[in-house]
């Protein structure tokens, strides 16, 4: 794990132009995410961490990479579920999708995987209150949440550390060729991006301009075998339970595409590496901020 790496990660985090999981490596996502960065400060477009864009990080740089912090009972409040079953019929027949454990949770709190945590807290221990651990720095500087969302919604936002002070959607672009989702304001200036996966050979990404209907988040989710070209021979309908380990994660934002929609993953280490069905998969902290930009009707321009 390179610092310098994890440091600028958590200040794209913090900025809204996310790097995907915070692990301190060279990758894809970083790269993209520099590049949105550089793009909305009108720099020179490299997608590295060259001394004009180290300059321009440079006013963030007390956001440290790492937090040392002490455990507390609600933070490892569960419900866990673990295994979980991979037959959809029998994953209707839990109460919820939740985290298998509380490493997976604490992973997803803080944007980055349990692999991470280990790495950055050899040696272990138990994870249990008033135990003190050191994590990436995905703190939000503010937890001033609308005051109109639903509790569940408050809660689910808290846990996953997400931003309350964003800047307001006027329209989104998915970029297929960049592999990310971007948001503009409405003067036209990129105020955000985030990493995504979307479509495949089988459910190709539906180029054109569609509308963002709405939330629903915590949402259930309605398995219907017919739409998954790899879905089991035989496979019946059914009703999912919310959950963050659920197909959609956190939040699905529906579009006028029918079918289509922009959604949380239970597995954000696979963004931009892997096919989706069609709809654009984000991590969980990253479709919880964007649900948070956006608002009924607004624009969404799928490109190649």
């Amino acid at each position: 794990m390179d610092y310098s790496i994890l440091h600028a990660q958590v200040i794209l985090d913090h900025l809204g132009f996310s790097p995907g999981i915070l692990d301190g490596r060279p990758g894809q996502a970083l790269t993209a995410a520099l590049k949105g960065f550089q793009t909305a400060r009108g720099m020179p477009v490299t997608g590295t961490l060259d001394p004009a864009t180290l300059r321009a990080l440079a006013p963030y740089a007390s956001l440290r990479p790492v937090r040392r912090l002490t455990l507390d009972a609600g933070t490892l409040a569960g419900p866990y579920v673990n295994p979980i079953p991979k037959d959809p019929e029998k994953q209707a027949r839990l109460a919820s999708l939740a985290y298998t454990r509380p490493l997976e949770k604490l992973a997803e709190m803080f944007h980055t995987t349990p692999e991470v945590l280990v790495e950055l807290n050899p040696g272990g221990g138990r994870i249990v209150p008033g135990a003190a651990f050191r994590f990436p720095n995905a703190l939000p500087a503010s937890r001033d949440y609308p005051a109109d969302i639903k509790p569940e919604w408050r809660r689910t936002l808290n846990m996953l550390n997400v931003e309350a002070k964003v800047p307001e959607a006027d329209h989104i672009v998915v970029d297929k060729r960049e592999k990310v989702l971007k948001v503009y304001d409405g003067q036209g200036r990129l105020v955000a991006q985030f990493s995504a996966t979307m479509g495949s050979a089988h459910d190709p990404l539906p180029i054109g301009t569609w509308k963002i209907n709405g939330a629903d988040t915590n949402p259930k989710f309605h398995y219907n075998p017919k739409l998954f070209w790899d879905a089991k021979k035989g496979s019946d309908p059914a009703m999912l339970p919310p959950g963050p380990n659920g197909p959609v994660g956190v939040v699905w934002l529906d579009l006028s595409k029918e079918h289509y929609g922009i959604h949380g993953t239970p597995e954000p280490q696979l963004i931009g590496r892997t096919e989706s069905h069609g709809c654009i998969r984000l991590t969980n902290w990253d479709a919880a901020r964007l649900a948070l930009m956006v608002r009924p009707g607004i624009r969404a321009v799928f490109q190649e």
